[in-house]
């Protein structure tokens, strides 16, 4: 859309157009004076138009400008052509049809136009804006700092575009001539706050620390209430490594706006900075306690924290700032996550669930928390928790197998076979392409069928398991138990169950389970013998009750009924506990 200005300009451009032959006139003396500054496609010379020609080159002009104004430039520029024709010297029509070609998008076209329109009328500011507009987007950046001083050098009182001619320096990096202008900006205008800022900003470009630290304390003579400029020169002594400058100068900041969270963040990082821990948490702990640093910027810091963890000497004040966080911020959702984040990695997973909970009221839309809740609810042992935070989460991602599998385990745990198969089984549908992800689904369904006594697909999704992994210590151990109290295939039980043992020698389960697998294959001495290994190692109340089963097959009533005796003492004993021990019978 053309500008206001633009408008106004181009209408008074029909005065122009009366007197643009007398300009076409005098065009040809200032071609020999200045050569340098002439178009690439110079004034026509032409035969004066009649006033009949001139009245229709306006005409077409007005109808031109129409056209302009309704942002159709392609018949705005048949018009403005067909005026050139008979007014091709007039300053204001080879100015139009340039920015005519700009809007079209066709720059190199505008450029003679342009070009014309500044030399038939130098001291029009609008022209040179224009070429030094064309000649940037041909990325002419030196012609276009041409034009902008040719601007200045012919144009009264047109000092204000030195500030375009800089910014034109500074976004091709010429900082030098950036500088200089800047020093003719306030020769015209006096100090300004943003010629100092402008001039740190390009020394810090240059790497130039210390000069930019004399404009930094220029800015604070002249503005010394503007905290912004505190934090600023902190920051650059704490470059230059002058930390007590810097310090000095947050202190003062702190004297205008206390409590100000920036100054205290930097003032905690300089102060960790010469090994004053103690200090440098005090800062910390109080620009956390402010509820204008943003939650962002919180959230980046204890992610730093984080990335530092486990470390005991941090977790403190970690632990406090993520309170401090959620304090500060209970509406937001990220500030339960970064400290439930926090949390698990230091150990404290029941809090750290239920702020993962606290975040999801707030934005449920995080598949990760969803998969920390459900995965804490594991760790926690809450398998109803994990089925219900895993059916929540499945409301949300339907087709997300990991929330399937920690449904069906759930499930599992709590003894709702079918509930579980139903689960496990979608879910590996769901996990096809995934050959871990499906392992860890037959291993579970291994189990969930086994206690619904369908073996087939039990022994089916264990042999899975272990065409994939052929040591997988889950199905090793479990399909060997199960084998053997059904006492089928005990000699395959065996292989698997001894495989494991020599794997993981000291672990109590493995070892019950293949001392287990000998008994059921009548071999008592040698099942004593890995029994008592166990039962060393653990007091695990199946361990222990196995143990008096074995004692009694080799004979050893009292002994037998004993270990039955520690076995219930434990409460999780087999349910022909009471009979073995009352009746100093074995019962199976």
């Amino acid at each position: 859309m053309t500008t206001f200005r633009n408008f106004i300009l181009a209408t008074c451009c029909l005065a122009l157009l009366a007197t643009g032959e007398s300009t076409a006139q005098s065009s040809k003396k200032k071609k020999k004076a200045k050569a340098a500054q002439e178009a690439p496609a110079p004034p026509v010379e032409v035969q004066a138009p009649s006033e009949r020609d001139r009245q229709v080159s306006e005409a077409m002009f007005l109808d031109g400008m129409r056209y302009f104004m309704l942002e159709d430039y392609q018949q705005a520029l048949q018009l403005f052509q067909k005026a050139y024709t008979v007014t091709p010297n007039n300053a204001a029509l080879n100015y139009k049809i340039g920015e005519t070609y700009l809007h079209l998008k066709e720059p190199k076209s505008a450029m003679p136009f342009a070009q014309a329109a500044v030399n038939l009328e130098k001291k029009n500011a609008y022209y040179y804006l224009l070429l030094a507009q064309l000649h940037t987007e041909l990325q002419q950046y030196d012609a276009a700092a041409q034009a902008f001083n040719a601007l200045l050098a012919n144009v009264p009182n047109s000092n204000e575009y030195l500030f375009n001619l800089a910014d034109l320096y500074l976004s091709q990096s010429r900082y030098d001539d950036a500088l200089k202008t800047y020093d003719r900006i306030e020769k015209e205008f006096g100090d300004m706050e943003q010629l100092l800022v402008n001039r740190q900003q390009i020394y810090l470009r240059q790497k130039n620390v210390d000069k930019a630290i004399a404009e930094g304390e220029k800015l604070l003579k002249a503005y010394p209430t503007e905290i912004r400029y505190y934090l600023s020169q902190a920051e650059l002594y704490n470059a230059s490594r002058r930390p007590e400058d810097a310090i000095h100068t947050l202190h003062k900041a702190l004297r205008l706006e206390p409590g100000n969270p920036f100054a205290h963040l930097m003032l905690s990082d300089l102060h960790r900075q010469k090994g004053e821990l103690k200090e440098s948490e005090r800062e910390v702990k109080l620009a956390f306690a402010s509820s204008e640093l943003d939650i962002d910027t919180k959230v980046r810091i204890l992610v730093d924290f984080i990335r530092q963890l486990p470390n005991p000497q941090i977790e403190p004040v970690a632990l406090e700032l993520v309170d401090l966080t959620i304090e500060k911020h209970p509406e937001e959702a990220k500030a339960y996550a970064v400290a439930a984040d926090l949390q698990t990695i230091v150990g404290k997973k029941q809090i750290a669930r239920d702020n993962y909970l606290k975040a999801v009221k707030l934005d449920d839309s995080h598949f990760k928390i969803w998969q920390q809740i459900v995965l804490l609810d594991a760790e926690l042992e809450q398998p109803a928790e994990m089925v219900k935070h895993a059916e929540q989460a499945l409301e949300l991602f339907p087709n997300q197998a990991v929330f399937w599998f920690y449904s069906g385990t759930g499930h599992l745990i709590e003894k709702n076979f079918e509930k579980a198969v139903k689960a496990l089984e979608y879910g590996k549908r769901l996990s096809v392409g995934e050959p871990e992800l499906v392992m860890q689904f037959n291993m579970q369904l291994g189990d969930s069928y086994n206690s619904l006594k369908d073996y087939k697909k039990s022994d089916a999704a264990y042999e899975a398991v272990l065409a994939q992994d052929a040591d997988n210590e889950h199905v090793l151990n479990n399909y060997s138990y199960f084998l053997s109290l059904r006492g089928e295939s005990l000699e395959k039980a065996r292989q698997m169950s001894e495989r494991l043992v020599k794997q993981h020698p000291t672990n109590p389960t493995y070892l019950d389970t293949y001392a287990w697998v000998l008994y059921k294959m009548g071999n008592y001495t040698e099942a004593r013998k890995y029994l008592e290994q166990a039962v060393a190692i653990s007091d695990d109340a199946t361990i222990v009750e196995h143990y008096g089963d074995v004692l009694f097959k080799l004979g050893k009533k009292e002994e037998a009924v004993s270990q039955w005796q520690k076995a219930k003492l434990k409460g999780e004993a087999s349910a022909f506990i009471d009979r073995k021990i009352k009746e100093k019978k074995l019962y199976e």
